[in-house]
């Protein structure tokens, strides 16, 4: 017997969420996920104990939050302290996907100046997600990207979120 499950790789992310279940049908419509429907452990409420769905090559584990557990889902905690990032042959379709599934943007898709076309979305339950994929970009097109990076970081700006963005715009027009 192999010490890891075959398909799994050595790190594998187990979301805390509230409304697993509803989560899992959400990565199915945003991400193209597939649900492994035999692991899909329900309490008589509903609630999952525990759910597996793959992206692409990899595997998410996930369950609902109980009482008296030491897990705290985004939504619950108010934050979220880590970001899944997914790869893509084509994320301009992908977040065309997420997006139309409910995931809010966070970070606008662009091309970034370490040669990728990059995004951050958070799902409905308080998850963040990055998708890119990599892109073609010349080493002139990369250095004035990078210029403008890091003058906004060096004067305490952050990428806008989308909401921000869009005040900004109606407040300029």
């Amino acid at each position: 017997m192999e010490p890891i499950p075959p398909g799994f790789s050595t790190v594998t992310p187990y979301l805390a969420i509230k409304g697993a279940a509803q989560a899992i049908e959400f990565y199915k419509k945003a991400f193209g996920a597939k649900e492994f429907e035999r692991e899909r452990q329900a309490m008589p409420d509903g609630k999952l104990m525990h759910g597996r769905i793959k992206i692409g090559d990899s595997i998410v584990m996930m369950s609902d939050v109980f009482p008296g557990s030491n897990l705290k889902d985004p939504m619950s905690a108010g934050l979220s302290t880590v970001i899944l990032h997914v790869y893509s042959k084509n994320v301009d379709k992908l977040w065309e996907q997420a997006t139309g599934a409910g995931a809010k943007v966070r970070m606008p898709l662009e091309n970034q100046f370490w040669g990728e076309r990059y995004g951050q979305l958070e799902d409905p339950f308080g998850h963040l997600w990055s998708v890119s994929q990599r892109v073609k970009m010349s080493p002139k097109e990369m250095k004035e990207k990078q210029e403008q990076a890091m003058a906004q970081f060096s004067q305490g700006q952050r990428a806008a979120r989308a909401e921000e963005t869009e005040v900004a715009a109606t407040t300029l027009t």
